[in-house]
């Protein structure tokens, strides 16, 4: 077993990262009792402690511990920590809760009465006096809060005492003190179903990962019990800390090369490389004037003129043959049909020749391209080796240590809900220059244009965090896992490779779309009610007239139309009556 002070040698060599050294001596307890005498055995406690143990380089690992062993065990670890700048003390097994004190059982204990408890058991109070005299942190680790399996026998001496169900809330007097429950106060935490408890099984993945803070160390540890559990048991954490950050496990320094006079150059190059416009490289230029990259941005710019004089070339080559053929369909005169030839002959050989000089000019900037390559390989190779050759002094793995670190503070991430086959855009760690950065944010507004993502003005302006509803617009179409805080060449790069409209419009709800754009939905329209105006006389006969009802309607037997039936016949009868109604 390696011991604590393995710890204090290879890896803690100063306390907080703002202070020059870290503490100088670490100790340790872990003790887990499994085999009780007098109730059923636990199967995890010492399962756990192992755990713990190959978890820690510790000073002392004790397994199923009677009361005398336990208060032994406790006079020699307060030798130790007296002298100390950090005690950890880790127990699992039984515990129980008198009158609000907490105690730790052992694995002799009988408590045949609420009195035994203050002579077969081991109060939480002691433990606290014993690491008292460590100067910068003390933990205390419990997972004892299982169920009390003295209660149904337990005679109370005095009626009126309370043994409770679980460990009681607890609050410590002296600063930078912690103490971690596997369950919340007066609940219970669960044995677990496999080799350790749902508690260990997650402290041990996060309690020493190097550089993660205690607090956020022990809300990981919350949230994965809590998933494991269903939310029945919830670990609690009493006591506070200061501000700044208290790894149990501090990160490892990491010796870097020299900084490179040229770095900022090469970076501000690498970007405009990516962007790939004149733009790009005329803003390069405009802070580099002179100089190796100054030489390379211009080859660029010179391969960039190449491709447009041959885009004019080929389309004024096109022009001309459409013009011959034109000329030629039309029966034009053989001299007009000539001299179109001839114009057409030549825009093809100047296409031709523009053809051969983006060839010539691809070609000059590949070569410099691999030049510069070739020329900064051995710089960074020789970087990496000074990082390996400074891990192999300190005799720490850095690559498996990192990957390590890197894995668990990832599966400590709480998990937030995605949709299906999510993407993810790289971290962009390349600094720029302010005027190259803008540059860059005038592209990606372009960009977002183009897609349908935005509809503001290109401006050099970024919007931080969560208030760049535009990028995270993007980022939900595009399956992102999360949308990128800040500008860089992979989101424009990401941005390129999506066609135009990409964003659906969007409209609010009170809005609709119509022809691309979101206008105002409007109101339906109420139908107006229109009084019918009284028929006139004449309208009234015309009616009557065409449904056949005149006949009543003008008085059949004494109306005007019985007279005119008589004196001048019923066609006559009916025209008149028309004219000159008389209902």
């Amino acid at each position: 077993m390696r011991t604590f002070g393995a710890i204090i040698i290879a890896v803690w060599v100063s306390w907080f990262s703002c202070e020059p050294a870290f503490a100088e001596k670490r100790v340790a307890l872990v003790i887990g009792n499994s085999a009780y005498e007098n109730v059923a055995r636990l199967g995890n406690p010492a399962n756990d402690a192992t755990a713990m143990t190959e978890t820690f380089d510790v000073v002392d690992s004790r397994r199923n511990l009677n009361i005398a062993d336990m208060r032994r065990a406790f006079r020699d670890f307060s030798d130790k920590a007296r002298d100390s700048d950090v005690a950890v003390v880790y127990f699992a097994g039984h515990g129980i809760e008198v009158d609000g004190a907490n105690y730790l059982i052992p694995v002799d204990a009988a408590l045949e009465r609420d009195l035994d408890v203050y002579d077969e058991a081991f109060s939480l109070d002691r433990i606290l006096a014993t690491i008292e005299p460590a100067k910068q942190l003390r933990l205390v680790i419990l997972d004892p809060c299982r169920l009390n399996p003295f209660a149904k026998t337990m005679k109370r001496a005095i009626g009126s005492r309370a043994v409770g169900r679980g460990l009681a809330r607890v609050e410590p007097n002296s600063p930078n003190t912690l103490i971690a429950f596997a369950s919340k106060a007066d609940s219970i935490a669960s044995d677990g179903d496999s080799k350790n408890s749902p508690f260990t099984s997650a402290l041990v993945k996060y309690i020493a990962t190097p550089g993660l803070d205690l607090r956020k160390a022990f809300g990981f540890v919350r949230d994965e019990v809590l998933k494991s559990t269903s939310n029945r048991q919830e670990p609690y954490v009493y006591g506070s800390l200061g501000g700044d950050d208290v790894p149990l496990v501090p990160a490892k320094p990491v010796l870097t090369a020299p900084a490179n006079p040229q770095a900022d150059i090469r970076r501000d190059y690498e970007l405009a490389l990516q962007l790939g416009t004149r733009e790009g490289w005329n803003a390069f230029l405009a802070q580099v004037p002179e100089g190796y990259y100054a030489n390379l941005a211009k080859g660029q710019l010179n391969k960039i003129a190449s491709e447009e004089a041959r885009v004019v070339a080929t389309e004024k080559a096109r022009m001309a043959a459409e013009e011959s053929a034109r000329l030629a369909a039309e029966g034009a005169r053989q001299t007009e049909q000539a001299k179109a030839a001839a114009r057409a002959q030549a825009a093809e050989e100047a296409r031709i020749a523009a053809e051969k000089a983006k060839q010539v000019e691809q070609a000059k900037v590949a070569a410099a391209e691999q030049a510069r390559v070739a020329s900064e390989k051995p710089a960074a190779e020789k970087a990496a080796a000074m990082k390996v050759d400074a891990g192999t002094v300190a005799g720490i793995d850095r690559t498996a240590e990192k990957a390590a670190g890197d894995k668990a503070l990832m599966e400590a991430k709480p998990q937030q809900p995605k949709l299906p086959q999510v993407a993810s855009l790289p971290a962009e760690t390349m600094a720029v220059s302010p005027l190259a950065a803008g540059l860059l944010i005038k592209e990606i507004k372009i960009e977002l244009k183009r897609t349908g993502c935005y509809s503001g003005r290109i401006d050099e302006s970024w919007p931080k965090g969560s208030s760049n509803e535009v990028v995270r617009k993007f980022a939900r179409y595009a399956r992102l896992s999360s949308a990128p805080e800040e500008p860089s060449a992979q989101l424009l790069e990401l941005l390129k490779s999506k066609p135009d409209g990409f964003c659906p419009l969007e409209c609010g709800g009170r809005e609709v779309e119509r022809n691309g754009r979101c206008i105002k939905r409007e109101a339906p329209r109420r139908a107006r009610s229109v009084t019918p105006k009284p028929l006139s006389g004449v309208a009234r006969a015309d009616a009557a007239y065409g449904n056949g009802t005149y006949r009543v309607c003008m008085g059949a037997t004494t109306g005007c139309y019985a007279r005119d039936t008589i004196k001048w016949g019923e066609e006559h009868a009916r025209q008149w009556c028309n004219r000159q109604p008389t209902c």
